[in-house]
C-alpha cells in the first residue's frame, strides 16, 4: 500500500481513482512532503525538489521504492537513475496538460490552475474506467472458469 508517512495517505492507484486521496498533491509543497521516502539522495538530478516541481509526488510500493505519479496525468514513473531528469522524463507525456502549460508551479495564473483542474478530472475518469474494465475483466474470467468447471462435470 502506497502511503506517506508523515500523512498516513494511501495513494495507491486505486485509493487516488476511487477516494481521490491525492486530492492535495496539486500544491507543489505536498508533493515536495511526499519524498520523506525518496531513495535517491546526494548529487543526483531527481531530487524531491526537482520531482515535485515536475509535477510528480511519491507513492511507493513494496515492489517499486520508486515509484512515482503525475497529479495530472496519473501517468506513473520507477526506475529512476540518479542522473535522470524529471522534468525530461515527464515531457515525454506529450499528453499531459502539466507538460503542455510549461510553467513552474509559481508562475501559474488560477486560469492555469483550473484548466489542470479540469485536466485531471477528466484523467482521472478515464484512469478510473480503466481500473473498473480490468476488474470487471477478472472477474468475468473466474465466471467463465467457474463455467467450466460445471460443464465438464456434466459430461
Amino acid at each position: 500500500m502506497a502511503k506517506t508517512s508523515k500523512t498516513s495517505v494511501d495513494l495507491s492507484t486505486k485509493s487516488v481513482l476511487l477516494a481521490a486521496t491525492d486530492q492535495n498533491m496539486n500544491l507543489y509543497e505536498n508533493r515536495l512532503a511526499s519524498f520523506e521516502s525518496w531513495p535517491l539522495t546526494g548529487d543526483c538530478m531527481c531530487t524531491p525538489a526537482r520531482m515535485a516541481g515536475a509535477g510528480f509526488y511519491h507513492c511507493p510500493t513494496r515492489n517499486e521504492p520508486d515509484l512515482t505519479r503525475c497529479y495530472v496525468c496519473f501517468k506513473e514513473m520507477d526506475g529512476w537513475e540518479p542522473s535522470d531528469d524529471p522534468a525530461k522524463e515527464h515531457a515525454r507525456s506529450v499528453d499531459c496538460a502539466l507538460v503542455r502549460l510549461g510553467k513552474k508551479s509559481e508562475d501559474m495564473t488560477a486560469l492555469d490552475v483550473l484548466g489542470l483542474e479540469k485536466a485531471r478530472a477528466k484523467n482521472r475518469a478515464c484512469k478510473f474506467l480503466e481500473l473498473a474494465a480490468a476488474e470487471m475483466g477478472e472477474a468475468m474470467r473466474k465466471v467463465k472458469y467457474e463455467l467450466d468447471k460445471v460443464r465438464r462435470k456434466k459430461r
